[in-house]
C-alpha cells in the first residue's frame, strides 16, 4: 500500500493528479465498494473477463483494509465525478507507472466500481434505457480484455479512457460509441466554412470504433448513427447536435491505396469530410497505433507478425516500405 502511494507521489503526472484532487471545489462523495461477496457479480455485469475476477477480489481485500487507500479512492471518485455529465470536466485518471505493480494497474477499476451508483443515477435521470447503460459501462471489461490480450495480466492499459463512460459523456449505441464534446476552434471553423451549421464551441459527437465487436460494416454503422440521432435528441434535448467528428488512424487516407474500394474501412472513410491539418504544421506519425489495434500490441517483432488479411498486409507493407501512418480527422452532419 505504501509502495503505491509513494510511487504515485514520485511520478510527475500522478503527483499532478493527486494535487488536482485537493481542489476545494471537488465534493467528497460516498465511495463505498461492494462487499467481497457482491463484487464478482458487479464485475461480471461490467463484462470483466472471468480470468481477472480472482485477482480483483484479492486486491479488494487490500483496498478495503487500508484507510489510506480508501481515502484515496474517495478522493479519486470525487474528482472523477466532479461536474458529472459535463464534457471535459472532472480530474480523469492518470497512467500509473509500472513500478506501482498490480494494485497500480487495477486501482482505476475500483474507482469505476465505486462510481457506478452515481453514473447509473445520472443515466436514470436522463431516461437512458437499461440496455444502453449496461452496454456502455461494460466497456470497462473490454478495456481489461485489451490489457490481458497484450500483456497476459489484469489491468487497464489507458485508465483515463473509461472516465468518459463513467461521467455520462459517452454511450455505446450498436457498433459505434458516441461521445458528447464541443467543437474546437480549428474544427469548428472548418465545419462552419463548409456549411455544417455549427462552429467553435458548439456541441458535437465524437465517434469511436471499439474493439471486440466484430466488423464495422456500412449497415452496422448506419444503424449506430441512426440510433445516435434519436438517442441524443431524446435524452439530451437541451444541447442539439448538428455534426459528428472522428479522429482516428482509420481515417488515414493512405489506407485507400491498399484496401479494396468496398472494404469497411474505405466505406467508413467516405462518410467523413476531411478536416484540414493546422496550417504550417507537419503531422506527427503514429506508426504504433495501427499496429497495436490490428495485432493486439507492439511487442512482437514486425517480421513475426501475420499478414493474412488485406489490412495486416497494408499496415506492415506500408511501414516496410519506409512509410508512416498518421491520425486522420473528419466530420459529417447529423
Amino acid at each position: 500500500m505504501a509502495d503505491l502511494l509513494e510511487t504515485l507521489e514520485g511520478d510527475e503526472r500522478c503527483a499532478a493528479w493527486l494535487a488536482a484532487l485537493d481542489d476545494p471545489r471537488i465534493p467528497r462523495l460516498a465511495a463505498a465498494l461492494p462487499s467481497d461477496l457482491d463484487l464478482p457479480d458487479v464485475l461480471l455485469d461490467l463484462a470483466v473477463p472471468h480470468e481477472d475476477i480472482a485477482q480483483l477480489i484479492s486486491l479488494h481485500r487490500e483496498m478495503t483494509a487500508s484507510r489510506e487507500l480508501t481515502d484515496l479512492l474517495a478522493r479519486a471518485v470525487g474528482g472523477l465525478l466532479w461536474r458529472l455529465g459535463e464534457p471535459g470536466e472532472g480530474t480523469s485518471l492518470p497512467d500509473v507507472p509500472a513500478a506501482a505493480g498490480t494494485l497500480g494497474r487495477c486501482f482505476a477499476v475500483f474507482v469505476f466500481v465505486a462510481a457506478l451508483p452515481h453514473v447509473r443515477a445520472l443515466h436514470r435521470e436522463h431516461g437512458i434505457p437499461d440496455d444502453v447503460s449496461r452496454h456502455t459501462l461494460a466497456d470497462l471489461g473490454r478495456n481489461l480484455a485489451v490489457h490481458r490480450r497484450r500483456f497476459g495480466t489484469t489491468g487497464l492499459l489507458v485508465p483515463w479512457w473509461p472516465t468518459r463512460h463513467f461521467r455520462g459523456e459517452l454511450y455505446q449505441l450498436g457498433r459505434l460509441q458516441f461521445e458528447g464534446q464541443r467543437l474546437g476552434e480549428r474544427t469548428g471553423k472548418a465545419v462552419a466554412a463548409a456549411g455544417g451549421g455549427a462552429g467553435p464551441g458548439d456541441p458535437c459527437l465524437s465517434v469511436h470504433i471499439p474493439d471486440f465487436r466484430g466488423p464495422f460494416t456500412p449497415r452496422a454503422c448506419d444503424d449506430s448513427i441512426a440510433r445516435a440521432r434519436t438517442f441524443f435528441a431524446r435524452h439530451f434535448p437541451r444541447e442539439p447536435v448538428r455534426v459528428a467528428v472522428c479522429h482516428s488512424w482509420l481515417l488515414d487516407g493512405q489506407l485507400r491505396k491498399y484496401l479494396p474500394a468496398d472494404s469497411n474501412i474505405v466505406r467508413f472513410q467516405e462518410r467523413f469530410a476531411p478536416l484540414p491539418a493546422p496550417p504550417g504544421t507537419a503531422p506527427e506519425p503514429e506508426d504504433d497505433t495501427p499496429v497495436a489495434f490490428v495485432f493486439g500490441g507492439t511487442g512482437t517483432p514486425r517480421a513475426e507478425l501475420p499478414r493474412r488479411t488485406s489490412l495486416q498486409r497494408a499496415v506492415l507493407g506500408h511501414l516496410d516500405a519506409g512509410g508512416h501512418w498518421y491520425p486522420g480527422s473528419g466530420w459529417f452532419p447529423m
